[in-house]
């Protein structure tokens, strides 16, 4: 786990933090020690360690000047509040507040799942071998075909969002978040931009997707690579088409395969051999889960689109002052490589071998 100081400009009221534990009984003194902690391998909502009493909890926060659309904590705990109860790979959500005189924002806790989470960073610290890598994408593809095998309804989350034209909607969204955050002149934007509207699915399953299910943001429960412990970061969780979530996950799949050029500018321990190529990926998750995969070039495109509005948001965040994490930087640099693969997948009809 990249665990590390709080950066400047994020720390924590910590006096009015620990009033707040001791109202929900999280704690038992306010003169207890408090040691706080930011996770630093995300991009979006903000993460802190909690290290008090002996205990250790994980609070979540949404991001400095950011808005509330895409970072709306009362969402996220909600989901993972009703999840714990049916799927049991979610953490455990303690309590929410939307009172911002605490820490200047709405935030939640939830539990600290102890396991490996297996960044880049930590996939080539580990040492993984390839043996061991085709039971981890094993692992991480059952649980996520389980994940998009849960009864929604059962878990209370019927009203999360609205399947029925999911698809349209997505692609009609992410293309404004695009023009509205674009702050270079990307020509291969536009071409996605028109063929996803020209060529999107009309008929799809319904399911809960996560949006953002990758490596890092899964806990394996040990070294062994046979079981996933806990789901992490909720925040984009919805109800909807489940080979669009397929599609997201495929954008940041890249290979060993690949071109340098790509690995640098979409880093993932997915790289390291033993891992399966995109398409490898796609024929297992259409076996495990009984689903048509025939659409797949759109599914990959516009997972690709929407990595690339998700990095773009935050470089113009970072570009107009309301972040400095120094690893932003770069970032209009890795959104304008994945319109430019999206386009070369569909100019060729493949997810692999695209450069």
């Amino acid at each position: 786990m990249n665990i590390k100081p709080v950066r400047k400009g994020e720390e924590l009221q910590e006096i009015n933090l620990k009033k707040f534990f001791i109202e929900h009984n999280l704690i038992a003194d306010t003169e207890s020690q408090l040691h706080v902690e930011q996770f630093a391998n995300g991009f979006s909502n903000l993460t802190y360690l909690l290290k008090i009493e002996d205990k250790e909890y994980v609070l979540r926060r949404p991001p400095f000047a950011a808005p509330k659309r895409g970072h709306d904590m009362s969402r996220e705990y909600k989901v993972i509040s009703n999840l714990n109860t049916v799927f049991d790979k979610t953490p455990k959500a303690y309590t929410y507040t939307e009172d911002t005189t605490i820490i200047g924002a709405p935030f939640y806790i939830m539990s600290k799942v102890k396991g490996i989470i297996l960044t880049a960073r930590e996939a080539h610290k580990l040492q993984i071998t390839p043996l061991e890598f085709k039971t981890i994408s094993n692992t991480w593809l059952d649980t996520f075909v389980a994940f998009h095998a849960i009864d929604y309804k059962a878990a209370g989350l019927e009203n999360l969002g609205r399947p029925e034209g999911y698809v349209e909607r997505q692609v009609t969204n992410w293309s404004k978040q695009y023009v509205a955050a674009a702050t270079d002149d990307v020509p291969t934007a536009g071409k996605v931009m028109k063929w996803m509207a020209e060529n999107q699915p009309k008929t799809y399953d319904h399911t809960l997707i996560h949006n953002d299910f990758k490596y890092d943001n899964v806990v394996f429960k040990d070294n062994s690579w046979k079981e996933i412990a806990a789901i992490l970061d909720w925040e984009m969780c919805t109800l909807g088409d489940p080979l669009m979530d397929l599609g997201t996950s495929l954008g940041y799949w890249t290979t060993y395969a690949d071109p340098d050029f790509m690995k640098q500018g979409l880093q993932s321990p997915t790289v390291m051999e033993g891992n399966p190529l995109r398409a490898e990926v796609v024929q297992q998750y259409a076996v495990k889960s009984g689903r048509n995969v025939d659409n797949l070039i759109f599914y990959y495109a516009y997972g690709l689109f929407k990595i690339a509005v998700i990095a773009q948001q935050i470089y113009y965040r970072y570009k107009n002052g309301h972040t400095s994490d120094p690893k932003f930087a770069h970032l209009n640099k890795a959104s304008e490589l994945c319109c430019k693969t999206a386009w070369e997948a569909i100019q060729k009809k493949q997810i692999d071998n695209l450069f």
